[in-house]
């Protein structure tokens, strides 16, 4: 377990750290937000400067957090790729989301994640009612080429990039999706830098109307690879040793790597930002920076060495809260006041409800999550009862947190009465310390919600009880 920094200790105990917005600040405006969401993949709540970084730099990043807002208790969906990201897009957490695992539906173009399914409203199907151009711009995972789950059937106007996780894997891949065209690149374009072309060409040809980008970057999931142009320079991280790949590509300097595409993806965030300057409109667009999940440990990644999860413990994979626990930032000059750090506890499905109230539409029903536009304008914010995660490999995970406690259950897939944790994250942010023998009738309430939260379904089978039927 990790020692818990005084510094980083005090900012997760701040109780009101913001400051709120003038009372004449407005929550809508006379044209449309454009909205810009800013998706990295793997990327750990501590590999950003802003957030405690200590072994390199995230200007970029930084800059965007002093202009807006600082969220020190923001979730991801869930720890891995394709259910994190249908929470994001459709406002339900895993215990009843359309997908909620990595699945592996295999197709002749690859394997893909299981599809999202074509009667699931998305945050890019919202927005196309009050005529946004959308694009997706970069990985998707939910669904492949002539499947109902493509971004095309799910209100994107526009899709580049990766369908499925599986090519997603590589930054020099044979080919890339342009809406459902396959796009042949023989292994000979860096996919990051052909990303970005196509995010820059979205924005400036919609500059003139709303909009609303997923830019879902792969940038750092392993594999290590980067483009020799943004390779730091020798020397660096001279400690390290080379990774031999398997799957994913070796790398003699697998440290100096991961630096170099964590600055790649900072640097592409400072062109974000200077792009909307220049075409005058950074003042009506909202950006979003977070993180799919945790820090993986695959293709060479050496998390402990850049304290990738901070305080916390677990990485990817783990739903304690160094696999789930993510940064998150918001930022939108004259709207969103500069400087203010939330304590404010949200997560991935928060996103939706957030969208409908920045175009004035009422969110769906039964969906889980709360719109966070409050916390951002400086208004009176609703806060959840709980959040609830689970995974659906290694033995099954539940995970759910209610206000200062947090539990965790594992092995649900294999016993049948699994061992309930209990964690205080006011005293105990770590997760160190099981303390459901001194509280019982708390453990007992958060089982409670755990089994009100998991909705059994036949494509899901999560519990012991589910895999026997």
């Amino acid at each position: 377990m990790k020692k818990i920094t005084p510094a980083i200790s005090r900012g997760l105990l701040i109780s009101s750290a913001f400051v709120a917005v003038s009372a004449s600040a407005q929550t809508t405006t006379s044209k449309l937000p454009n909205i810009i969401y800013i998706l990295a993949d793997d990327l750990g709540y501590n590999d950003l400067s802003c957030y405690g970084q200590k072994k390199f730099q995230t200007p970029n990043i930084d800059a965007l957090a002093q202009d807006g807002m600082t969220f020190l208790q923001h979730y991801a969906g869930t720890t891995v790729s394709a259910p994190s990201r249908c929470a994001l897009m459709t406002g339900y957490h895993t215990g009843h989301a359309p997908i909620r695992g990595n699945g592996n539906e295999k197709l002749p173009e690859g394997t893909f994640d299981m599809s999202l399914p074509a009667n699931s409203t998305t945050v890019a199907d919202i927005v196309k009612q009050k005529n946004y151009a959308t694009a997706c711009i970069g990985k998707w995972g939910m669904g492949g080429p002539g499947t109902q789950g493509h971004p095309n059937k799910h209100g994107f106007d526009y899709f580049y990039g990766y369908l499925g996780q599986g090519h997603a894997h590589f930054y020099y891949p044979q080919e890339l999706w342009e809406n459902e065209t396959r796009v042949t690149l023989n292994k000979e374009k860096y996919s990051p830098d052909l990303m970005m072309e196509k995010t820059v060409n979205f924005i400036t040809e919609n500059k003139d109307k709303p909009f609303f980008l997923y830019f879902s970057t792969t940038i750092p999931h392993a594999e290590l690879i980067i483009a020799d142009e943004y390779m730091i320079e020798e020397g660096k991280y001279h400690e390290e040793k080379a990774y031999v790949g398997n799957h994913y590509g070796s790398q003699e300097r697998p440290h100096a790597a991961f630096v170099s595409m964590v600055q790649k993806l900072d640097g592409d965030v400072g062109k974000i930002r200077q792009l909307l300057k220049d075409l005058g409109i950074d003042d009506n667009t909202l950006i979003i920076f977070t993180s799919d999940n945790g820090p993986h440990m695959e293709g060479g990644a050496d998390p402990d060495f850049f304290d990738s999860n901070g305080p916390f413990t677990g990485y990817k994979r783990d739903l304690y809260d160094g696999g789930i626990r993510v940064p998150f930032i918001t930022c939108m000059p004259g709207k969103i006041k500069a400087g203010q750090i939330s304590d404010h506890i949200s997560a991935f499905w928060d996103f939706l409800p957030t969208v409908c109230d920045l175009t004035g539409q009422k969110a769906p029903q039964g969906i889980d999550g709360i719109s966070y536009m409050p916390e951002m304008f400086g208004q009176k914010q609703k806060k959840h009862d709980y959040l609830y995660w689970e995974f659906h490999e290694q033995g099954g995970k539940q995970a759910v947190r209610q206000g200062q406690w947090k539990a965790v259950k594992r092995n649900v897939s294999r016993e049948d009465n699994p061992v309930l944790e209990l964690y205080d994250l006011n005293s105990d942010p770590a997760e160190r310390h099981n303390v459901a023998y001194k509280f019982p009738e708390q453990a007992k309430k958060m089982d409670e919600i755990i089994r009100k939260a998991h909705v059994s379904d036949p494509k899901w089978k999560l519990l012991k009880s589910e895999r026997q039927k």
